[in-house]
């Protein structure tokens, strides 16, 4: 048990670091959009290479920060019955979703993705539109690379949802600095 809370932790906290640096990149879209907005409305003047900037960060905010979303478990969920069951029940879907579906797409797109980025590294594929962006592979890149991470993350819930199954649960790593009021009733 020591084993699997060990590799809990280390891939919880992986996604955890991983992102809050990732998210750092909502700032920087809020400041080009607002880039964009101003020289197009204000000096009648746009960018391609800003543009595709806009959904180029978006797209790496997205693909990298959805294993923190899913560590956090604030991904959307459907399910209405998941909320009103039990612990164990609960344990009992993660696991089978993360061993049935979770981990396999992911594994999938892994695969999959290698010769999407391998043909656009070979092509030096860059933006159709002219005066767009260079290196299109780099953002290709962050397809493998977020869905590796996501793919860890399903590790870590299967193995989590196997401990409380078993009869010793582990926690989430806290990862919001303790408020005040709680440090103070502590």
């Amino acid at each position: 048990m020591k084993t699997i809370h060990l590799v809990v932790r280390l891939i919880d906290g992986l996604n955890n670091r991983v992102g809050h640096f990732i998210s750092w990149l909502s700032t920087l879209l809020v400041v080009v959009v607002c880039f964009d907005v101003i020289t197009r409305y204000l000096f009648r003047s746009s960018s391609v290479a800003v543009q595709e900037m806009e959904w180029h960060i978006f797209s790496v905010l997205f693909l990298i920060g959805a294993a923190y979303t899913l560590k956090e478990d604030s991904h959307v969920r459907v399910d209405v019955f998941y909320t009103l069951l039990s612990p164990r029940g609960k344990a009992i879907i993660d696991l089978v979703g993360s061993l049935v579906f979770l981990i396999p797409f992911s594994l999938l797109v892994i695969w999959t993705s290698q010769n999407f980025i391998s043909m656009s590294y070979l092509t030096h594929e860059t933006s159709p539109d002219p005066g767009g962006l260079p290196y299109r592979y780099l953002l290709k890149a962050m397809i493998p690379g977020g869905f590796a991470l996501v793919l860890l993350q399903g590790v870590a819930i299967a193995l989590r949802s196997f401990s409380t199954l078993v009869g010793k649960p582990l926690n989430a790593i806290q990862t919001a600095p303790e408020s005040r009021e709680e440090k103070l009733h502590a």
